[in-house]
């Protein structure tokens, strides 16, 4: 048979001669309680890749594995004034990681399988259910003021003045709302205070929504209300039925409030759980349930064969925010200025914890990292660098 040069063109753009690749085999997805290792075809070093981890378990974090410890030498120190730790706390494991290199175990060390608190990284879920009340159309769109979708009482309580009124769900999101007000006993300014005293910490200027990126639970927690309000259930309940199950994640994740955070929904008492564990709280979930999450976004909200978190959502995740391009949605932080990162390249996003807890996303290098408990971003960054050294 033969093709004209015309004929062969329009069946390329077709996709006719292309029929093969259309039938790719699905990438691999580990089942529950169980993540299959590294065959040759990874391609990395395995030596390269146990001295790294050899080099990186000499840069444990130096405070107390107790967090409620921790938490009074450093937060707790400089708000002694609000009361103290408000959800449960736990004393953490060793310095642990889990390596993931064209979807296989390439390392784990540590106690991966440890139900420890995540901090912030309980921000990136938080962002993820948030995406799922969007793909629900419970969220008409995150550029509509948040005011909107509330009753009346939230709306009274804490979007009654014309500023407040005028966030929107990215501006949440994007952390640049600059909300006004106080939630579950903590005011808005009460964990990033400026200025030397606690009296000058409320006289930080204002501006308005959208201008300046201010990292901050107490509005993070305000995003959390905000989606208990739309979706109408428990936010553990959405992220276990439709994240952590479709994973095939553990069944011991928990994910907490505050003993104050408690408010009547449909004639229900619910929590409304917090976005990191700043006061106590947040997401207890392991290392292979961190890993589960980043995997998930390396291959776009898709797993085994079901479009989990929408693709365009998680585009949108890590899209810069105008007031700090190097932030997208809470916690995706972006590698672009490669200045937290300088070893990995500028298209990684990486999620970050108090402690520090971070699961790396690099889908150039098809790597997800999950890193436990260490020192500092020197470390982490030189982690990172020798393991895309050990590529072959």
């Amino acid at each position: 048979m033969t093709f004209r040069p015309a004929l062969v063109a329009l069946l390329l753009a077709s996709g006719a001669l292309l029929a093969p690749s259309l039938h790719a085999a699905e990438p691999y997805f580990p089942p529950r309680g169980d993540w299959a290792r590294c065959e040759p075809q990874c391609r990395m070093d395995a030596a390269a890749v146990a001295e790294a981890v050899r080099e990186v378990q000499k840069n444990e974090n130096p405070l107390p594995r107790d967090q409620a410890v921790a938490w009074a030498q450093t937060f707790g120190s400089r708000e002694p004034h609000f009361g103290g730790i408000l959800g449960p706390m736990a004393v953490r494991g060793p310095m642990t990681g889990v390596v993931i290199h064209r979807g296989k175990v390439q390392a784990a060390f540590g106690e991966p399988e440890r139900v420890d608190m995540s901090h912030s990284i309980t921000k990136s879920f938080l962002s993820a259910v948030v995406g799922l009340a969007v793909q629900d159309g419970r969220i008409a769109s995150v550029d509509e003021p948040v005011v909107r979708s509330m009753p009346r009482e939230v709306q009274e309580a804490h979007f009654a003045t014309p500023k407040n009124a005028a966030i929107t769900w990215t501006h949440l999101l994007q952390q640049t709302s600059d909300w006004e007000g106080t939630l579950w006993g903590r005011p808005d300014w009460a964990d990033r205070p400026t200025g030397a005293t606690p009296d000058d910490w409320p006289k930080v200027p204002r501006v308005p929504a959208g201008t300046v990126h201010e990292y901050n639970d107490v509005r993070v927690n305000l995003l959390a209300l905000a989606a208990l309000q739309v979706l109408r259930r428990p936010l553990p309940e959405v992220l276990r039925e439709r994240l952590m199950e479709p994973m095939q994640a553990s069944p011991n994740w928990r994910w907490h409030g505050y003993s104050n955070s408690w408010v009547e929904l449909d004639g229900q008492r619910l929590q409304s759980v917090s976005g990191g564990g700043h006061w106590g709280g947040g997401l207890f979930l392991s290392a292979w349930d961190m890993a589960r999450f980043g995997y998930l976004q390396l291959n776009q909200g898709r797993w085994a064969g079901r479009q989990l978190l929408d693709a365009a959502w998680l585009r949108a995740a890590v899209t810069p925010s105008g007031p700090n391009p190097s932030v997208g949605y809470a916690n995706f932080y972006l590698n672009a200025d490669r200045k937290a990162l300088p070893s990995a390249p500028a298209s990684a996003v990486i999620h970050r914890g108090n402690g520090q807890n971070v699961i790396y996303v690099d889908r150039e290098n098809e790597l997800v990292v999950v890193l436990r408990w260490v020192k500092d971003d020197a470390a982490i960054d030189a982690f990172i660098g020798r393991l895309l050294a050990a590529r072959r």
